[in-house]
């Protein structure tokens, strides 16, 4: 089985118990993700070989067409000759396009969710409702291609196990300032807020990032919390939020690295995109920021809206009482 998911770590975090199924159902499951999420996918039960590809047509910063780079995957992908394909994409995303390099790779059966008339490109042509969180979505294609989760499988998110040892004391709370859209990150200075309040209501606080947010990490953690900027992998950044109480977080990866782990989330949702569709899926979670805000379904990646009140209205304050309400929970 070749399983399709070509976005971030997040979204491929989220295709955990479709892979789950489709393994369940098949010999060996190759999985062919975009640079941004190979790492994710690597953390995936399920997965026995990730193969990593810019796609054009899917990632936000799209290399150009190359005819010679689609003819190597079709190559790749005919050297594999899987039985069958199943391709995952958000609701704004089509699968025809790949689904055509495959089909003409040789890939005889090939599903995906699609609005658009697929034509002889796909084999199972599923509609669902885009209201539904993501993880069910996406099973929900598994299950319209005939594979089911196994027995005792509960259908949350999960990762490989076991992760790697990190070197804290569990119990503390783990701040991620940073979004891989601006606008659904929290203001910095509101971060550094939460990290001095948290440390007067007598948490240790962990403050995590990309490599390329050491300067933004350094800033947050002051002298108050533990900068660990780009000072992880995926899979230590997983070991990491497994021992956290909980995870003060936005929308993006890191968030649904958490629900993987089953940490319960301080989730800063942006409603730029559906808290319904994504939010942590399976944890305990209390959602902060303005869900009525003017900016709402928008799927816009800079704020539109002056002042970014969605997420300005969220004070130190309410990041503490969440906290300490999933504490007590």
């Amino acid at each position: 089985m070749l399983v399709a998911r070509l976005d971030n770590a997040g979204d491929v975090l989220l295709q955990g118990p479709l892979v789950r199924a489709v393994a369940h159902g098949a010999d060996r499951v190759v999985f062919l993700a975009g640079p941004a999420g190979a790492a994710a996918a690597e953390l995936l039960p399920g997965v026995d070989e990730v193969w990593t590809w810019a796609c054009p047509w899917i990632l936000g910063d799209p290399p150009a067409v190359d005819a010679d780079d689609l003819a190597a995957l079709a190559d790749r992908v005919r050297a594999l000759a899987p039985d069958e394909a199943v391709i995952s994409t958000s609701f704004h995303q089509s699968p025809l396009p790949l689904a055509l390099v495959l089909r003409t790779a040789g890939v005889r059966r090939i599903s995906a969710i699609s609005v658009d008339y697929p034509g002889s490109l796909l084999d199972v042509r599923h509609s669902v409702d885009d209201d539904l969180p993501e993880p069910e979505r996406a099973l929900s294609l598994a299950r319209a291609a005939g594979f089911e989760l196994p027995a005792g499988d509960d259908g949350r998110l999960a990762l490989r196990r076991p992760l790697p040892a990190v070197p804290h004391e569990p119990g503390y709370v783990v701040l991620h300032p940073g979004a891989s859209v601006p606008a659904r990150a929290w203001p910095a200075e509101r971060c550094a807020e939460a990290v001095e309040a948290l440390a007067d209501a007598g948490h240790r606080v962990l403050v995590t990032g990309g490599p390329a947010e050491r300067e933004l990490t350094a800033f947050v953690a002051g002298g108050r919390g533990v900068d660990l900027g780009g000072a992880t992998t995926l899979a230590e950044m997983a070991a990491l939020l497994d021992g956290a109480a909980a995870v003060v977080v936005g929308n993006t990866g890191p968030a649904h690295l958490a629900a993987a782990v089953g940490t319960p989330v301080v989730s800063l949702f942006a409603p730029v995109v559906p808290a319904e569709r994504w939010a942590p899926y399976g944890v305990p979670t209390v959602l902060l920021g303005d869900q009525s805000a003017s900016c709402r379904g928008t799927r816009a990646r800079e704020c539109p809206v002056p002042g970014h009140p969605c997420l300005t209205s969220v004070t130190a304050h309410d990041v503490v009482a969440a906290v300490e309400k999933l504490g007590s929970a």
